[in-house]
């Protein structure tokens, strides 16, 4: 792996102008809704292709308002606008879409933004989606009928032909070519969430996007929550508006009923959904993470009971909702959900992070959950895990073996042998991250 020229980000907040003369003009909502008090920011930055290059949003040369997508070569650092402000502008706008996330299409022929977003729960997670289509210049919203802002967690189906999103808590996908919409569940309501998560899930697991593509396009998976025995935790609101007003939030106390959750899978053309057979209590139990497993036959499925001090990873078959258990994490105190499991050889393995040993480590554990091979050995902690090379036969990881306060990139081979290598400049002590291109060749380093 090459290492990129450090970057350093600093978060700087503006002072006020020194003549400051009305001190009523600074309010909560200057201070938080405009640019003027956030702090400097980079991105959000997209890598292209095998990451000879990435994007990210910058303000247009020649001043204005909104943001233009820029092109930099990973290697020589050429800039080249690739969206510019105009075409981000809507027939009949005065000013071009304001840019919260955007996402490239597989064949970067399209652009989907994310706009006008609105916040649910802590993020905003709710908005507008855009498409821009850069061959000829067209850009449309997608959603059809619905709602300004109700949009959610759109993305590109493998092909870049549709984009599925979730919609009042109902699955959507929507052709690019025809418009046409197709929704895939239909009792999507207050108490059955669909492909979103309720506050528990958010809380406890991090988890916010509740679906996903398979490989091939054919199928979505998703979550389902039934809230229906989640009683209402009943929020004061005085701030936005002249009249305070009671908001209900379903927020289950220490003891009382969780949602029940369950998996499914549903053709992306519409059509009944198949349920993973799951066992146990689905009000007392997490299904904490879930993807597809190299392919579009089976996902694996991370389960986690209540007290969180047992994990199960359990392989599905997605035409006919069976599940296995391959492997089982289990401690005194509790267990972390993994996010760092990645495919290895077509699917034959993965990597694990597991703390049997007393430590946070890297395992590769076969298919079937028989085999587990220790990639990171010693007595530190892994951190996180920003690439895996499985092409070099490597794996990147976080750890700081000498001062716990610092944060270091280093590889280490996936069949554990020789020794670990830093990749973190050797004089710059800190707290290093990395967000790594595919290939393991570049990555941006703050």
């Amino acid at each position: 792996m090459r290492p990129s020229r450090p970057v350093l980000f600093l978060s700087v907040l503006l002072a006020l102008p020194a003549q400051q003369t009305d001190s009523t003009l600074l309010t909560v909502r200057r201070i938080y809704a405009g640019a003027e008090f956030r702090p400097q920011s980079f991105g959000p930055a997209r890598w292209l292709g095998d990451g000879s290059a990435y994007t990210t949003l910058e303000a247009p040369t020649g001043g204005g308002p909104g943001r233009e997508i820029v092109r930099y070569d990973s290697e020589t650092g050429t800039r080249a606008v690739l969206v510019s402000v105009a075409q981000l502008t809507a027939a009949g706008a005065k000013a071009p879409l304001e840019v919260d996330d955007y996402a490239w299409s597989p064949d970067q022929s399209r652009l989907l933004v994310f706009t006008d977003t609105r916040p649910v729960s802590r993020l905003n997670t709710r908005g507008d989606y855009w498409v821009l289509d850069r061959a000829s210049g067209r850009l449309w919203k997608l959603g059809g009928d619905a709602q300004p802002s109700t949009l959610m967690y759109a993305k590109f189906d493998p092909s870049g032909r549709r984009v599925g999103y979730v919609r009042e808590n109902d699955l959507y996908a929507e052709d690019l070519a025809t418009g046409k919409i197709t929704r895939l569940t239909s009792d999507g309501s207050r108490t059955v969430i669909n492909g979103n998560f309720d506050w528990v899930y958010e809380e406890e697991l991090s988890l916010h996007d509740g679906w996903r593509w398979s490989p091939d396009g054919r199928r979505i998976a998703y979550w389902q929550l039934v809230a229906d025995r989640v009683r209402d935790f009943l929020l004061y609101r005085t701030t936005d508006s002249l009249y305070s007003r009671v908001v209900p939030i379903q927020y289950p106390k220490a003891g009382e009923e969780n949602s029940a959750a369950r998996i499914g899978i549903v053709a992306a053309s519409g059509g009944p959904t198949t349920w993973l057979s799951l066992e146990g209590d689905p009000r007392n139990n997490y299904l904490a993470r879930m993807d597809w497993a190299a392919g579009s036959d089976e996902l694996v499925v991370q389960r986690l009971n209540r007290l969180q001090n047992r994990l199960d990873l359990l392989l599905a078959d997605a035409g006919s909702g069976a599940v296995r258990t391959i492997l089982t994490e289990r401690d005194s105190a509790w267990v972390e959900v993994v996010d760092q499991l990645v495919w290895l050889d077509g699917g034959k393995a993965f990597t694990w992070v597991s703390e049997r040993d007393g430590w946070t480590h890297v395992y590769v554990v076969s298919r079937d959950g028989r085999s587990v091979k220790l990639v990171t050995p010693g007595g530190f902690d892994v951190l996180g895990v920003p690439a895996v090379d499985a092409e070099g036969g490597c794996l990147y990881y976080v750890a700081s073996p000498e001062n716990p306060a610092q944060r270091y990139l280093y590889r280490a081979r996936l069949d554990g042998t020789g020794q670990a290598e830093r990749i973190s400049p050797p004089n710059e002590p800190g707290s290093h991250s990395y967000d790594v291109a595919p290939r393991s060749r570049w990555a941006l380093h703050t």
